[in-house]
């Protein structure tokens, strides 16, 4: 955790804003990255026969915007949440240049992520997002927290996307659990069934799951669509 923090609060150079998806850190593959996670977004409320919800959406893990910018206009407001102020102001730019749609910054301290729950509202969020986060999270407990969040947060009928990088049977697709700044990419993975019943734990109803072996940015990403029971 205190590494975690350290790493993200420090803004360490080039490398800080590439791990913080801003545009100036991924260049041209940063709009790419938010349409592909608006496609896969689109391909999995699809299953259930429904498009994505259109009111509240709130993005964990909001970084430099490459999701907010694809995500906002179609929604009523768009509430970003992040553990780096500067990230924040970016990511409210971005959106800025893109829609009208208001964009509600939450800035939290990752020590203590439940506080987003009164500063936001319960049952306040139609979808809630989040990509390329919880690889980076601290643990496999604290990805649990982030998931009760997400529970309390999603109003009734709301749906959760949530992408995780999985685990195989390869002990180096493990998580590392140790040097944050080193294996942040890989701190916290999971086997594709571990994640489905640890969401199911936290209250939440997995109802499919998109495997994606390789993209641009990295291996192994699986899209959870989860709703509320």
């Amino acid at each position: 955790m205190a590494e975690a923090t350290t790493y993200w609060t420090g803004a360490d150079g080039g490398r800080w804003q590439s791990d913080s998806h801003w545009e100036d850190g991924l260049g041209e593959l940063w709009h790419a990255v938010g349409r592909e996670s608006l496609a896969i977004s689109e391909r999995l409320a699809r299953v259930l026969g429904d498009g994505l919800p259109a009111g509240r959406t709130l993005e964990w893990g909001a970084g430099g915007g490459a999701n907010a910018v694809e995500f906002a206009p179609a929604c009523e407001e768009f509430v970003a949440v992040d553990v780096v102020a500067s990230s924040l102001d970016e990511c409210a730019r971005q959106v800025a240049r893109v829609c009208s749609t208001p964009v509600r910054p939450v800035l939290i301290d990752l020590a203590e992520p439940e506080a987003v729950v009164e500063q936001v509202g319960e049952d306040s969020c139609d979808l809630f997002l989040c990509f390329y986060v919880f690889e980076l999270l601290p643990s496999q407990e604290y990805a649990a927290r982030v998931l009760e969040i997400a529970r309390d947060l999603l109003a009734p009928g709301g749906l959760a996307i949530i992408q995780v990088k999985y685990s195989t049977n390869d002990v180096s697709t493990w998580s590392r659990r140790r040097a944050y700044r080193r294996d942040l990419a890989s701190m916290t993975t999971f086997a594709v069934p571990e994640f489905w019943e640890l969401a199911a734990a936290a209250g939440l109803r997995p109802r499919v799951v998109e495997l994606v072996p390789r993209n641009r940015l990295d291996q192994r990403y699986a899209y959870f669509l989860l709703t509320l029971p």
